[in-house]
């Protein structure tokens, strides 16, 4: 497929440049939040021109949030080598982030509702998130017929979710360790083992 020329091009390309320049910008703020004016001063922008480019302040922050769940996939598989969990590194990653995880926690809430610009994103993404870490836990257990893996998919999820809001409230929580704990007190017993590494798999 070519890529787009002229005027196009050139408001695709501006509008990439302000995704980066948010994402960097809660990136590095902490859980203080950011602007949009911080964000317009970093691209030579107005405040108005930024909105221009997405409609709305809650358009921009969405599409934040979608370039930050596919720079994390190109990091690493969200969903772990496990049974179907949000892998640990995430949340580990997360933490070097508080601006970006408290953009999701404030965006999560706000787009319960169906208006909110954020609304078809948390919803999909939730469905997404569901759908596959619930195929890792019935591709992860002995028994499929043991557990109940789309109620195993909502739960670790909610727990996920809420554990970030409590970290961002008492950043002396391990999330990670916590999210562990709780995938084997739900799912240790019905886990495969994993196969023990032959010599050449060693690192």
């Amino acid at each position: 497929m070519s890529k787009p020329r002229g005027p196009y091009a050139k408001t695709s390309a501006k509008r990439q440049e302000i995704i980066d320049a948010a994402l960097a910008a809660y990136a590095e703020a902490g859980s203080r939040g950011v602007s949009l004016r911080d964000i317009a001063a970093r691209v030579g922008m107005t405040y108005a021109g930024v909105v221009h480019h997405f409609g709305s302040k809650e358009a921009l922050l969405t599409a934040v949030l979608e370039a930050r769940d596919a720079a994390a996939a190109e990091m690493f598989d969200p969903f772990g080598d496990g049974a179907g969990l949000p892998h640990s590194a995430v949340l580990t990653h997360n933490a070097s982030t508080p601006g970006l995880v408290k953009l999701f926690v404030d965006l999560a809430a706000a787009a319960a509702e169906p208006e909110h610009p954020a609304h078809d994103f948390f919803e999909n993404r939730y469905e997404r998130f569901r759908t596959r870490i619930a195929d890792r836990i019935t591709r992860g257990v002995d028994d499929p017929t043991a557990v109940d893996p789309e109620w195993l998919a909502r739960i670790l999820i909610a727990a996920a979710d809420g554990i970030q809001l409590q970290w961002l409230l008492n950043p002396g929580i391990d999330m990670a360790a916590d999210m562990d704990r709780l995938a084997d007190a739900l799912l240790g017993p019905a886990l495969r083992s994993s196969p023990t590494p032959s010599p050449s798999d060693a690192p």
